[in-house]
């Protein structure tokens, strides 16, 4: 019997120029925002599993407990992480995404993905069910996108209404900030 596809859910918090990262791909102190970081650890509390590439990682107390999935073009076939007994190292261009969901032994629930630009990017094609996009008013001019081709002149917005994602809801995050907290769902 196959397994259940799980529920895909992403996660961002983006500047005013779309940038998830500064330029030396760290996370910009100016986005670190207490409501968003609420919101957004609870929402990990209910994942199955987490999805983030070699680089990426959620942070928090509980990171290290958590089942998930590293995308790394560093393996040539879908292997156990030998430093985590709870995570795979995936190839996307070697294994389906299917196979990898399958290896982490996770039987159906919600995985959360948390980047960086490559893993919000590849799974804009496997298909969200949700996009939860934080947008702040902090300004990282040069940085890291939140999807490839985000720039001048796309914005994370446009990239989403591509992949046929439609806004669902928008609602403050953190009125000190004016951080508002999107959510992006398919059409239907």
């Amino acid at each position: 019997m196959a397994m259940k596809r799980p529920r895909i859910e992403g996660f961002a918090i983006v500047s005013r120029e779309g940038m998830i990262a500064g330029s030396d791909s760290s996370f910009p102190e100016a986005l670190k925002i207490p409501a968003d970081q609420a919101f957004y650890q609870a929402s990990l509390d209910r994942a199955s599993a987490v999805a983030n590439g070699r680089h990426s990682a959620e942070g928090g107390p509980k990171e290290a407990a958590r089942r998930r999935i590293i995308l790394t073009r560093r393996v040539q076939r879908l292997i156990p992480d030998p430093n985590n007994p709870l995570a795979v190292l995936w190839n996307p261009a070697t294994a389906p995404f299917e196979e990898a969901w399958q290896r982490l032994g996770v039987d159906d629930g919600m995985l959360a993905v948390v980047g960086g630009t490559d893993v919000f990017g590849l799974f804009l094609n496997i298909g969200y069910d949700a996009f939860f996009l934080s947008r702040a008013e902090a300004s990282v001019p040069r940085g890291r996108p939140v999807f490839p081709g985000v720039g001048r002149d796309k914005t994370p917005e446009d990239v989403l209404k591509m992949h046929g994602l439609v806004l669902r809801n928008t609602r403050p995050l953190d009125a000190a900030t004016n951080t508002m907290l999107e959510e992006w769902g398919p059409k239907g």
